[in-house]
């Protein structure tokens, strides 16, 4: 396959499911690099997905060997772009044009060239919070791929909608998306 997948890891306790979701994705062929945030790398530590992907995780615009990652990363690396798990701050950010991160200056660099999917993971009361609804029809409105939350137990105890999708059907996502291009 060879294509380049770019991952984005925010701080939820669903990031666990982008290390299964790299092993996937490098299992079946793909180049993978992940973005993750300081609040990510709470939940899941660098080496797991540097020793899943290969590649060194980046976490800053500054603290790399690439003087412009973020046009680099966007315009002549990646294929694809996802978050996954995309939390409400992350959405919000994105909807808002914020590039005072990697991936937030990622994602205007890239401006909808290549795929964004954005996988929402959060509580039920902040998935239904009009901010974050506004947020996303906005980022759908403007080219992102808004992937369906599940609905079942959530980590803080509560069940409902805002569930992270499973590894498989993100997979699947990319797949498809992949091949419109």
């Amino acid at each position: 396959m060879g294509k380049n997948i770019l991952l984005h890891v925010t701080g939820s306790i669903s990031a666990y499911k982008a290390a299964y979701l790299t092993s996937m994705l490098t299992k079946k062929g793909y180049n993978v690099r992940v973005i993750e945030t300081e609040d990510a790398l709470k939940f899941v530590g660098e080496a797991t997905f540097e020793g899943l992907s290969h590649n060194k995780v980046e976490k800053s615009m500054f603290n790399n060997n690439d003087p412009i990652p973020h046009i680099n990363l966007a315009q002549h690396w990646a294929d694809l772009i996802i978050s996954y798990p995309a939390s409400a701050n992350t959405i919000n950010r994105l909807a808002q044009g914020l590039a005072d991160d990697l991936f937030g200056a990622v994602c205007l660099a890239n401006n909808f060239e290549k795929p964004l999917l954005i996988a929402p993971a959060m509580n039920t009361n902040m998935f239904r919070h009009p901010a974050v609804q506004e947020s996303l029809k906005k980022l759908n409105s403007w080219g992102a791929v808004i992937l369906p939350c599940g609905e079942g137990d959530l980590a803080c105890g509560t069940t409902g909608i805002g569930r992270l999708l499973e590894p498989e059907e993100a997979f699947n996502y990319i797949e498809k998306n992949l091949t419109k291009n």
